[in-house]
């Protein structure tokens, strides 16, 4: 049976159809990333003020369920592939939670990046986001990463061209320190907050996290709930706090002469070299 059924149906122009600013403005943001919407995920991903393009002579096309502009019918055949191949890639992931959820100190393990929304591609790697009880982000990503290690779990390494199925660990946070950096919020990061799906949450750590990121409803108002929830950490001690220096001192000076763009700090480690968001902001005003 083929994934798209050859019949399309041409409908009129956003304007007949009532498709309103805010839900053409997600189907361009959506384009970007060659992902068409269906009606549910139209409402769900309205677009805030902060992201209103007004085109209403945009002419939407729609097949097997899914919402698009004319001359991008490509993009639902990708799609449905994409989803197919990411459901293989979050399984890997699902079992990697299931492991990693037994070291105390992890309070929350969870799916980011094009696999989160089921729009991986073949080759692509498993972006994770890890975040540490209080006060040990880097004696737990010590212990985290030996531990994939000796388990023989493939993870991406630093200059790894091979990507395929391997861990990409790249965003750290202590729990105290949820909240994304003031000078990285934009639409693009929005998006990639709400579309977090939690695999490991301990003492509704997830909660916390959107609660603390709730700016993202500015720009996607329906994707995320907010939850009104304590901002602070496990006031218990742990025994790894004694040794967070001497971990954070080795990663320190391994990844020195590494770091680009990348956010490095006591309570937090971002490594994306590539700045996304100013590329999707560019896409956006072309």
């Amino acid at each position: 049976m083929d994934l798209v059924e050859n019949k399309a149906e041409t409908l009129p122009t956003a304007q007949e159809m009532d498709f309103d600013a805010s839900e053409i403005s997600s189907l361009i943001y959506h384009d970007i990333f060659d992902y068409p919407l269906s009606l549910g995920e139209l409402m769900k991903w309205r677009a805030g003020k902060k992201l209103t393009i007004n085109n209403e002579e945009l002419t939407i096309k729609s097949r097997n369920g899914f919402y698009f502009f004319k001359g991008r019918d490509g993009i639902v055949l990708k799609r449905l592939l994409r989803e197919r191949i990411s459901a293989k890639k979050f399984e890997i992931a699902r079992k990697v939670g299931k492991i990693l959820k037994f070291i105390p100190s992890i309070k929350m393990v969870a799916v980011t990046g094009a696999l989160a929304m089921g729009n991986a591609e073949g080759e692509s790697d498993i972006d994770l986001m890890m975040v540490s009880k209080s006060g040990t982000l880097w004696a737990t990503r010590l212990i985290t990463l030996l531990f994939l290690d000796l388990l023989g779990i493939p993870r991406r390494k630093y200059g790894d061209r091979n990507q395929k199925d391997k861990l990409c660990l790249n965003i750290w946070l202590d729990e105290t320190s949820l909240s994304w950096p003031r000078n990285d919020r934009n639409i693009y990061s929005a998006h990639e907050i709400c579309q977090v799906r939690p695999l490991v949450d301990k003492n509704k750590t997830y909660d916390r996290f959107i609660y603390n990121n709730r700016w993202v409803k500015e720009f996607w108002p329906n994707a995320v709930k907010v939850i009104n929830v304590e901002s602070g950490g496990d006031p218990n001690c742990s025994f790894l706090g004694i040794f967070e220096p001497l971990a954070r001192s080795l990663q320190f000076w391994y990844m020195r002469g590494k770091i680009t763009r990348e956010v490095v700090t006591k309570s937090m480690a971002l490594f994306h070299p590539q700045d996304w968001g100013s590329v999707v902001l560019k896409r956006l005003a072309s």
